[in-house]
């Protein structure tokens, strides 16, 4: 009787073992996942922070900089976690007081609250500098039912700390192999490391003499006979490098000399712990004078900290993945300086080029301090591009949209105001930088600090224009033939979208008064807009002010910014239809953001996957593994061949094909609207703040599936192709009410677990 006594507890406390839910995981603090590792000049080392700290190890750490830091975590499993009602966070002094659940900073106790993305500290609390935290939290779900606590984790503060700081990771390298070798004519070896990256060059040779010389030539490019291209095209980048061996076995580490281009005083600069860095694929090697023997070459690949699993895409279309990789690798080996930069020409931050980085690096990894950072630093230094200036607002939107993190645009709202470019306005709320309103108030508001006279920020549309950068006066460049005006169809239609974003931003903030200003103003702009550029004959949109030429770029941004009536929609998708790819890599983000908006998804897809000169195919058939500046150096005769600025179909894939796309902060309500056309087969994982949302469709002309997973605390309002007036939607086997949205059924309210919707 004893026994079955004990026995009936053990299975009592089994059972109840089994019904307590598994403990929050992803703890990020100050959005930074990986607070507790330690890098020796870029690589991760087996040291705790408190190992680091009392040896006085000198490595590199990602450092809390804010007083008031943010706490963020993923839930449970959502089929027991769908939501969650409360929380309680332990912050402690030391590992063993966290261990023991004593939170001697800060015990929230159980705090009635969904909100597990952004948690800030409290201010009557106040951290130490230098000093290491620990961390851990607990949730209760809809039953009332507690988790385990999740492993404590750890964060050291910076030496200073300020009310809001962005965080942010060091540079990290990883080392890599060849991915293949190969005997060259007169002996030389040409060592292929499979992908370009910014790296760095290591190799070991046995020299049997000890005035040997070793030749290197280390490059981006291939000639037609398969050596490196020693005379490349445009910014690609190639090194001829003489390497003194010493007698015996020997390391090597071959120095790239600075580019005087892209380290001069408006560039980033790498950091003394990682060195110089080019842009390198290949290695070929001569043979020595003597009978020197390489016994290893690697490459050390700088980047900021990217997650390879974070995000996952597959199609059954070969081309369309090939792009994806494409892409995805651009914004994994762009991240070498720990900004959004140009490229390797410059190095130097630019708002066009930051937008599209941000946006595609969203879609391939969960990463959202870096944009944060290169945010603040566009603010300060301003480039001329009018556009550019009002693409600070569209950033600092899309930061706070899919960060959840309002602590940086509450910091620059004053200055973002200014990037609005109000004082160019005439009374209808148009503006023109050509109309005698550029003053040195005015520059310096938005701290451009050149003003000779002339006007100082100019209306860019596309680059390059015709009759620069190497291209005759005959040349079109990228522009479709626009007209310039001086009040501009494309910068007006750029300042419209910056309006409306500021009045979601100022609504975000608490700012009733300013939220209805943007707002008013954003309607008198739509207002003057459509009656300024409209042509009521053509139903088409006007380059400017007095020409009644209508470029592609008119049109397409108009159409990406909801100014074209529903009306004119059939004429201005007819017209930007039968311009083809008639703008430049950084154009196509807002081509193709226009097209799936309008749900011209065939023809965007058709774009995507082309393989005509002006496509992302012919950068991969050209040689290139990163997307690069121009469809072709003829295009741009100085291009490079790692410019994230024409990484758009990464972000496409994800927000417009897949159609994921947050509609409030964090992805805490999502839409989901895949649009796959002729696409037979697609599947994605995004990773979230809130953890991974998985997506996965199967199309035929007669049937449609769509599986999706959501995480705990979201939700999702799903749209379904319609392609019959009558339809039945199954969801889980089981037929639903869906509401009839134009060429979709729409189901609201979908919340967090695994469903699978069929539509016949």
């Amino acid at each position: 009787m004893v026994r079955l006594f004990f026995l009936g507890l053990l299975f009592l406390s089994l059972r109840t073992a089994a019904q307590i839910p598994a403990a929050p995981t992803a703890l990020r603090t100050d959005l930074l996942l990986h607070t507790d590792r330690v890098w020796s000049n870029g690589f991760l080392t087996n040291l705790t922070l408190e190992a680091a700290d009392s040896t006085h190890f000198p490595g590199q750490l990602a450092l809390i900089r804010s007083a008031r830091p943010s706490f963020s975590w993923v839930l449970p499993d959502a089929g027991m976690f769908g939501r969650q009602t409360a929380y309680r966070i332990l912050l402690s002094s030391s590992l063993k007081n966290s261990r023991a659940m004593v939170g001697d900073v800060w015990d929230s106790d159980r705090v009635t609250s969904g909100q597990s993305v952004g948690v800030l500290l409290p201010a009557d609390r106040q951290l130490d500098t230098n000093r290491i935290y620990y961390w851990t939290v607990s949730v209760w779900n809809a039953q009332n039912v507690q988790s385990l606590f999740a492993h404590p984790k750890a964060f050291r503060t910076a030496p200073a700390l300020s009310t809001y700081e962005t965080s942010y990771y060091p540079l990290v390298k990883t080392e890599d192999q060849p991915r293949s070798q190969k005997l060259l004519g007169s002996r030389r070896t040409l060592y292929d490391f499979g992908k370009d990256t910014f790296g760095q060059v290591f190799l070991t040779v046995t020299a049997t003499a000890e005035q040997d010389t070793l030749v290197l030539h280390v490059g981006e490019a291939l000639t037609p006979n398969g050596h490196i291209d020693t005379k490349p095209a445009g910014t690609i980048r190639y090194r001829r490098i003489s390497l003194p061996l010493q007698k015996g076995q020997h390391r090597y580490a071959l120095q790239f000399k600075p580019d005087k281009r892209n380290t001069g005083p408006k560039a980033i600069r790498m950091p003394d712990y990682i060195g110089e860095v080019l842009p390198l694929r290949y290695v070929e090697v001569e043979p020595s004078a003597g009978s020197a023997r390489v016994e290893q070459i690697v490459r050390h690949t700088v980047t900021y900290p990217f997650d390879e699993t974070a995000t996952i895409f597959t199609s059954s279309d070969t081309t369309l993945n090939q792009i994806w990789d494409l892409c995805k690798h651009t914004i994994k080996a762009t991240t070498f300086s720990g900004y959004y930069v140009d490229g390797d020409r410059e190095r130097i931050p630019y708002e066009g080029d930051a937008l599209l980085n941000q946006l595609s690096h969203y879609a391939t990894d969960a990463e959202f301090n870096m944009v944060k950072r290169s945010l603040n630093y566009l603010i300060f230094h301003a480039t001329w591009p009018t556009e550019w200036s009002l693409q600070n607002v569209l950033i600092a939107w899309y930061d706070f949209l899919y960060s959840g993190d309002s602590r940086l645009v509450e910091a620059l709202y004053p200055e973002l105001k200014a990037k609005l470019l109000l004082p160019l306005a005439r009374p209808d709320g148009l503006i023109s930088t050509r109309t005698g309103l550029q003053t040195p108030a005015f520059t310096k508001s938005i701290h451009y600090d050149t003003f000779d006279g002339r006007p100082i920020i100019q209306d860019i549309v596309d680059w390059p224009q015709q009759g620069v950068l190497g291209l005759g006066k005959k040349e079109v460049g990228e522009t479709d033939g626009f007209v310039f005006q001086d009040y501009n169809a494309v910068v007006n239609a750029m300042h419209y979208q910056g309006l409306v974003f500021m009045a979601q931003l100022a609504t975000r903030l608490g700012k009733p008064e300013d939220a209805l200003f943007y707002k008013n103003q954003a309607s008198r702009v739509r207002a003057a807009y459509q009656a300024t550029f409209l042509d009521a004959r053509t139903g088409l949109v006007h380059d400017g002010e007095k020409t009644e030429h209508s470029s592609l770029h008119a049109n397409m941004m108009a159409l990406a910014f909801g100014l074209v009536p529903e009306k004119n929609q059939a004429a201005v998708l007819a017209h930007i239809r039968s311009r083809g790819m008639a703008c430049s890599v950084y154009g196509s983000q807002f081509l193709l953001d226009a097209l799936y908006n309008a749900h011209e998804s065939a023809y965007a897809l058709a774009l995507m996957t082309s393989t005509e000169e002006r496509s992302w195919y012919n950068m991969i058939r050209t040689g290139s593994t990163m997307t690069t500046e121009a469809w072709d150096t003829r295009y741009k005769p100085n291009q490079d061949w790692n410019h994230a600025w024409g990484s758009a179909p990464a972000n496409i894939i994800v927000r417009k094909l897949m159609g994921i796309e947050p509609l409030s902060p964090a992805f805490e309500t999502v839409q989901i609207k895949p649009q796959p056309d002729t696409l037979r087969q697609a599947s994605l994982q995004l990773a979230t703040l809130r953890g991974p949302i998985n997506v996965a469709f199967t199309n035929t002309p007669e049937h449609f599936q769509l599986r999706t997973t959501l995480p705990g605390n979201t939700q999702a309002v799903v749209y379904l192709p319609r392609r019959k007036a009558k339809s039945q939607v199954r969801q889980n086997g089981v037929v639903v009410k869906a509401v009839p949205a134009g060429n979709f059924w729409k189901i609201d309210n979908v919340s967090a677990g695994t469903y699978e919707w069929d539509v016949n």
